[in-house]
């Protein structure tokens, strides 16, 4: 007997995206997505593509995930962003995990990030493990102010093929998202009594350059490649050196559908 599983997207202004989402998404039982007033046709194209849509306002990212999974009609999720996609591959691994009793209370998706034009492939971007796939009552998302993730009280397995994540955002925007990030960051690591961690102010962006372009290979991405771990590296000192200033801390908003 196949266990019932529900798709959940939240979205805001998503029109660019949503409807290759939910295309990708139609393996699935039910298709919630949960929209936070998007004033583009994001719900219109949802409701066309069979979707059940609700609307909620904005919440914070990990508690507006976790008020979308609390809504959906299966135990059993799948909670994925308006600009991702499951790929063939990924979802005939899904299915044959449905198909019978689950081998386990969650699953991580391996995600594949596009920036620059270009997929990334290896570096920090690939694989980019993401648990994603979960029964509610063994795991929720969690509120963490920025990088919000799922939870599981059990051990996660991982699943063949890929989850295809497109932002389409610019450079400028990317920049001013990790400006936005840091920051917030910074905030975390002065309550963690982290905030005079100069050693790690300093090294921390020469560490990640090393382990990610040359251990990992992400010079193999060319320059994209190059560009994703040089502002990832630049801006895992930034928190510490925000957190050493005592930097203000931005008063969180949505940056992404």
């Amino acid at each position: 007997m196949t266990v019932p599983l529900s798709a959940v997207v939240i979205t805001l202004n998503a029109e660019r995206c949503i409807e290759a989402c939910l295309e990708s998404l139609r393996f699935a039982d039910e298709i919630l997505v949960v929209d936070s007033g998007s004033t583009d046709a994001t719900r219109d194209i949802a409701a066309r593509r069979g979707a059940r849509v609700l609307h909620q306002e904005w919440l914070g990212f990990g508690p507006q995930k976790r008020y979308a999974v609390a809504q959906a009609r299966h135990d059993w999720v799948l909670s994925i962003d308006a600009d991702e996609q499951v790929t063939a591959a990924l979802r005939a691994s899904i299915q044959r995990e449905m198909a019978a009793a689950p081998r386990a209370f969650a699953y991580e998706l391996c995600r594949c990030n596009r920036f620059m034009g270009r997929w990334l492939r290896h570096g920090e971007g690939y694989p980019d493990w993401t648990l994603r796939l979960f029964r509610r009552d063994h795991a929720d998302w969690s509120s963490d102010p920025v990088h919000e993730r799922v939870v599981s009280d059990a051990p996660p397995l991982r699943l063949e093929g890929e989850l295809l994540h497109d932002s389409a955002e610019t450079l400028g925007s990317y920049l001013a998202k990790q400006s936005r990030y840091t920051a917030l960051q910074a905030e975390q690591l002065r309550a963690r009594g982290m905030a005079r961690n100069l050693i790690s102010a300093v090294g921390s962006p020469l560490v990640r350059f090393v382990r990610f372009y040359f251990l990992r290979g992400g010079f193999l991405d060319g320059l994209p490649g190059l560009v994703h771990i040089a502002i990832g590296s630049v801006y895992s000192g930034s928190k510490y050196w925000k957190a050493l200033s005592g930097a203000p801390t931005p008063t969180p908003g949505r940056t992404r559908p």
